[in-house]
């Protein structure tokens, strides 16, 4: 019974963890798409799911977004 009720408990806090890993793969995975130039500003705007009201340009929306997940700062995106 020990070890039924331990599995259980591992299964809740596995899959938690995996949507957080799974979400920030797609972060990533977009930010480097726009980097490399595969979408636009508009097309990352909307896989990012970001409203862009308070920032006139798009290009600069992202590259705030993105600035914030590249732990190199050298980075220019």
């Amino acid at each position: 019974m020990k070890y039924l009720f331990v599995v259980f408990y591992l299964f809740f806090l596995i899959y938690p963890a995996e949507a957080v890993t799974t979400k920030m793969f797609k972060v990533l995975d977009t930010c480097a798409r726009y980097r490399l130039g595969e979408i636009n500003a508009n097309e990352a705007i909307e896989k990012l799911k970001l409203i862009n009201s308070s920032i006139s340009q798009p290009k600069d929306l992202v590259k705030k977004y993105c600035s914030v997940f590249t732990p190199n700062e050298k980075i220019e995106f």
